[in-house]
């Protein structure tokens, strides 16, 4: 096959064989690159059938794929309704009630998928006022009796402590199934599934109360997670816990074996597939496994519960991770849903001149809309289950992937499409569904016209402070996106106070990270961050020096509270001035990432007194100097 064949297959395939750089140059994909991404994707003939589900939006006419000329056909809405139908040139006028309903016509039937225009978002839920809430890695939170893991009795605490100063959210990190095999391969954003929890991170109190302060003290006095052995150590506790359940089994009128057994039920082949997987590592017996799911369901069912009760509008929001791991259980049991020899990434930039090599698989896009984007809803609905919203990690990859062939280097990779119209109208729909909003990590190098494109379908992008600046200043609080979530900083980036006393810097150029000229950078990029917080109210008088950075926490979250954003998000570590930042990207064993815990209880965390003060600056703020 010549060049210009191999080019037309790839393109045909949803393959971009051209892509801007950093540097706004235009790059072409080698003509062998391309063969070896066709192969992987096993690329043949277009299906001619009808999709098994077909998206829409409210009250607009709805194209009928596979679908030619005039027809009689029948309409069963979701809520059991019955209407003909006549289709005409393939397509079907406009259905007025969002829902999941079925079209029939002749002997087909096809899902049609009809969402709002636009997802719910947390200017509806807070009424027009700015709302403001807590981010944190749920790891790394403390309370007595978590064994040394932060876990959903900790954000359960935590939740009911920021409520009662006025917070509607916290969002968390990922919460997804890991290894429980190998308690060492903590990762949260390298997840077995993202269909099922992680039972690490489990409060089995919330089940069973009389398993409360039953962790290791040692481990729980620790500065730093030992994941192995802290993991091994809950691992067994939580084993105890199973075995003391099995002599229940047959009790009539159990409330909680019941429960179980309906959790079980409920859960369907699917998550029997992830307890055989993980019983299949030498992890016990599948009974187990699903004991862990359900008592780790329940503990972030009641975190949620807890959170609303105390008077959040929003609650939890969930993480949902951008790719799995591929040897995970979802790739064990459901290969035909992902792209199994093809790595997620990102091409050569200005950062990473080589490109960049994530080491995550993910779903196939022909896979998505010959299965009737099942594996897509499944998942949403999962990080949904518990929670009032959910924040989309790398949520290009809704439109596009930088996939990479197994065993090549990130710059032979290339861009790959992805259904987003079909995708957004999804999320749409799910986020009415679940009362929840959607917040999409839109950050790095972004398509021309996608956040626009985002705020139409009422996804909240993201506003972090150290990129809301041009070369030479930081941008006005005023001139922040209303329609984005605000926030200081990310687990992926320098807290404030790292950055203020250059600790980011100093830790890069250790590992041989750094580049030449970043602490004389850094001297000027304080005193331009000084000039913008004095400028906006935020914080008086002179800077503050580099190894006392308490007073420009202080400025940097009052400064981001300024913004119109519907929703401000404190990340935990700046509310109480900590230094390190929870994971340093190009790194692995070389710096303590995913393992930090936070120095007080999560639920004494707003009675320390800088965490109090900077609430209040926050609070003050958010609401335009009122109390």
């Amino acid at each position: 096959m010549n060049d210009d064949a191999i080019f037309d297959r790839a393109r045909a395939a949803g393959i971009a064989v051209g892509w801007t750089d950093a540097g706004g140059r235009p790059q072409r994909v080698r003509v062998e690159a391309l063969r070896r991404l066709l192969d992987a994707l096993d690329f043949g003939e277009a299906p001619s059938a009808p999709p098994p589900l077909v998206t829409a939006t409210v009250g607009r006419r709805i194209e009928l794929p596979g679908i030619a000329g005039d027809a009689a056909g029948e309409l069963v809405l979701e809520e059991g309704d019955i209407r003909p139908v006549r289709l005409r040139d393939g397509s079907l006028p406009g259905i007025r009630q969002a829902g999941y309903h079925k079209l029939r016509v002749g002997d087909r039937e096809i899902t049609l998928a009809v969402a709002p225009p636009r997802c719910l978002t947390a200017h509806d839920i807070g009424g027009g006022r700015r709302l403001w809430g807590v981010a944190v890695q749920v790891y790394g939170l403390r309370r007595k009796g978590d064994g040394g893991i932060g876990d959903a009795g900790s954000v359960r605490d935590l939740a009911e402590a920021a409520a009662r100063q006025g917070a509607d959210a916290v969002a968390l990190s990922p919460v997804h199934s890991l290894f429980m095999h190998d308690p060492g391969r903590y990762g949260p954003y390298s997840p077995s599934s993202r269909l099922f929890l992680n039972p690490l991170l489990a409060d089995p109190a919330a089940t069973f109360p009389d398993a409360a302060d039953d962790g290791d003290a040692g481990f729980e006095q620790a500065e730093l997670i030992d994941w192995p052995a802290a993991g091994a150590a809950k691992l067994a506790r939580l084993r105890r816990l199973f075995e003391r359940f099995e002599t229940r089994r047959g009790v009539v009128g159990d409330a909680l074996v019941a429960d179980f057994e309906r959790f079980v039920r409920e859960g369907g082949e699917t998550l029997r597939g992830h307890a055989e997987f993980e019983a299949g590592q030498g992890g016990g017996p599948a009974r187990y496994h699903l004991f862990l799911q359900w008592i780790t369901a329940r503990a972030f069912a009641e975190a949620q519960r807890a959170a609303k009760a105390a008077g959040m509008r929003i609650g939890l929001i969930s993480d949902l991770a951008i790719g799995m791991d591929r040897t995970g259980s979802h790739a064990a049991a459901r290969r035909a849903d992902l792209l199994m020899d093809l790595s997620i990434g990102a091409p050569p930039d200005l950062f990473n001149p080589a490109g960049q090599d994530w080491g995550l698989t993910g779903f196939s896009p022909r896979a998505l809309v010959a299965s009737g984007f099942e594996p897509f809803l499944a998942t949403l609905r999962a990080a949904l289950a518990n929670a009032g919203g959910v924040r989309i990690d790398h949520i290009i990859g809704l439109m596009r992937l930088w996939l990479i062939p197994r065993g090549a280097a990130p710059v032979d990779g290339a861009y790959l499409a992805y259904p987003l119209e079909d995708l957004l109208r999804l999320l749409a729909l799910e986020s009415h569904r679940h009362g929840a909003v959607v917040i999409g990590e839109d950050l790095g190098t972004v398509p021309a016209g996608f956040r626009a494109r985002l705020r139409r379908a009422g996804i909240a992008g993201l506003d972090v402070l150290w990129f809301e600046r041009t070369r030479l200043a930081f941008r006005r609080p005023a001139r922040w996106r209303r329609e984005a979530v605000a926030t200081t900083t990310t687990h992926d980036l320098p807290t404030v106070a790292g950055w203020w006393s250059g600790e980011d810097i100093r830790t890069r150029l250790a590992l041989g990270l750094g580049t030449p000229g970043d602490e004389a950078e850094r001297i000027q990029d304080r005193r331009r961050l000084w000039r913008a917080v004095t400028a906006a109210g935020a914080a008086a008088g002179s800077a503050p020096p580099p190894e006392r950075p308490e007073a420009a926490v202080d400025a940097a979250l009052a400064y981001v509270a300024q913004s119109p954003s519907s929703l401000m998000l404190a990340p935990a570590e700046d509310l109480l001035g900590v230094v390190p930042q929870p994971n340093l990207p190009g790194t692995v064993d070389e710096h303590p990432n995913w393992r930090r815990r936070l120095a007080p209880p999560a639920q004494d965390l707003f009675d320390v007194p800088d965490v109090r003060r900077r609430v209040d600056l926050i609070r003050r703020h958010r609401t335009g100097g009122q109390p």
